[in-house]
């Protein structure tokens, strides 16, 4: 039994309310309400006086957070280790609050930033659609508003990811240096992110669904012959589709990724932390080279309209690239 189980029961068999005891403690009852849901830990003074109160005592009270802090590492009020001969950085209560709710905050606009991407070819796509099967708009002019339009909307996400980018400036070390956490916030942490559960696999379900279900435009559209205009709009359908389903799985992804983060599970497990660090400089080099590979065949072949597809192509590789990389990191951690 935690402590937050074990204040409600003590409070219960007492007969009092959340109200009732935060009077006794001299705090709000919101105070109380945090305690009891796992949001927050008291301080050692209060549990001090919650013990009193109580009639038991401070040791019944923390024994099961004492053990897990423990077996985590962590430091626990009133106890002091002997100095660590390397200073790791420690996350308190607040620090971990402020990251989740940030993180919650800015995970739509992030998203949001991410549809903009996906949508922006749209309007240029159907308005070159427009110049070519239907007439009344020359194809310099299709190209060029759909260009403003694309660009704009390109600017406008790139801004998004900078701005709230900068507010994550902060907490970068959490994706590349070991942490500890301080006295209880692992258990709130794991709290909010069982709480969260249900939701990120309702979000990641319909995400998915939804990217599936964005091909059945294009499908109808062949079968029932609505010609190459036709085809041309099946596509931009197709992309609002996608659009959507990536902003709802980005959004629900990016707070999930925060619990990842702070509690160092799935990919920010120590581990793959070092690895990360051992690889860091694979995508910098590998993209230098790319760049300059398109430049060349483009500047020698002059036929710029064709070389893009080195992008693609690149992009592919990459993975495959990286992957091999990290598969001999792993290798040559695994030897020592």
């Amino acid at each position: 039994m935690i402590l937050a189980e074990k204040i409600i029961q003590l409070r219960k068999q007492r007969g009092w309310s959340q109200e009732e005891l935060a009077d006794k403690l001299g705090i709000s009852r919101q105070s109380v309400s945090k305690w009891e849901s796992g949001m927050s830990i008291p301080d050692l003074d209060k549990i001090l006086k919650l013990g009193g109160l109580f009639g038991v005592s401070t040791d019944y009270l923390l024994k099961e957070e004492l053990e897990e802090c423990e077996q985590a590492g962590v430091a626990v009020p009133g106890q002091f280790d002997e100095p660590e001969a390397e200073s790791v950085r420690s996350i308190s209560m607040q620090e971990a609050e402020t990251y989740m709710d940030l993180t919650q905050k800015v995970s739509k606009r992030i998203a949001f930033g991410v549809l903009l991407c996906i949508l922006s070819p749209i309007c240029l796509i159907q308005l070159g659609a427009v110049s070519e099967y239907k007439g009344g708009l020359s194809e310099n002019a299709a190209g060029g508003l759909g260009m403003i339009i694309l660009l704009g909307m390109v600017v406008i996400a790139v801004a998004i990811f900078i701005l709230n980018g900068m507010r994550f400036s902060r907490y970068e070390y959490m994706e590349k240096e070991i942490f500890s956490l301080q006295y209880g916030v692992k258990s709130m942490v794991e709290r909010r992110k069982q709480m969260q559960e249900d939701s990120f696999r309702l979000h990641i379900t319909v995400g998915v669904c939804i990217c599936i279900v964005a091909i059945i435009p294009l499908f109808v559209g062949t079968m029932m012959e609505v010609g190459d205009f036709g085809l041309v709009t099946c596509v931009s359908i197709l992309l609002v589709f996608v659009a959507i389903g990536v902003f709802v799985m980005v959004s629900s992804g990016m707070v999930r990724e925060s619990y990842d983060k702070l509690l160092q599970t799935g990919d920010y497990t120590p581990e793959k932390k070092e690895i990360g660090r051992r690889t860091s400089y694979v995508a910098p080099v590998y993209w230098c080279i790319v760049v300059a590979i398109y430049l060349l065949v483009s500047f020698r072949t002059e036929n710029w309209r064709e070389t893009w597809i080195i992008w693609p192509v690149a992009g592919v590789l990459f993975a495959a690239v990286y992957g091999i990389v990290r598969a001999f990191a792993y290798a040559r951690r695994g030897r020592r």
